[in-house]
């Protein structure tokens, strides 16, 4: 690879990084070609662009990207794979979903929305992450719940005030 062809990938490396807050590192070495087509399909399915990167070419997009990605780059080493998805715990449940049929995937590392998280055991605490529009959701229906609350009790504090007057105004007449 000539140097033009290198900071090319660089490049474009950089741009993808600049382009995502989520950024998987993963080892998928020893993978077939049938399991490792079954692992593409996997991730295209759940929107999540798979790609083999060079560590030392992704170790300085990430240098020269705008995101702080901490330890991540010490990670690079071995076979490497990058998994960019636009939901934070997407690819982690791609991942342990495949490893019930195999033993890679191995997640070196992830950066999600400026947080670190280094090793595969984090795999479980990254499926657990919600996405943005389930964080929301739930403090809509907090917001709403005290509302729903207020209303009730209105419509039926409503209901007593008229069957009291009713019952008075009966006893007058």
């Amino acid at each position: 690879m000539t140097r033009e062809e290198k900071s090319r990938v660089i490049e474009d490396l950089t741009a993808q990084l600049a382009g995502t807050n989520v950024v998987y590192v993963a080892d998928i070495s020893g993978l077939d070609a049938d399991t490792t087509s079954n692992l593409r399909r996997a991730c295209f399915k759940a929107n999540i662009k798979l790609e083999v990167v060079k560590n030392t070419l992704l170790a300085k997009a990430m240098e020269s990207s705008d995101n702080n990605y901490g330890e991540l780059p010490s990670v690079l080493k071995g076979n490497t794979s990058i998994m960019i998805a636009e939901n934070g715990n997407a690819p982690a449940k791609v991942i342990k979903e495949f490893r019930k049929k195999a033993d890679k995937p191995i997640l070196k590392g992830a950066y999600i929305n400026e947080a670190v998280f280094i090793g595969d055991d984090q795999i479980d605490s990254l499926i657990t992450l919600k996405s943005k529009e389930e964080v929301i959701g739930e403090i809509v229906t907090i917001l709403q719940s005290p509302a729903k609350n207020v209303i009730s009790a209105l419509k039926s504090g409503g209901g007593k005030i008229a069957g009291i007057i009713k019952t008075l105004s009966e006893k007058e007449g």
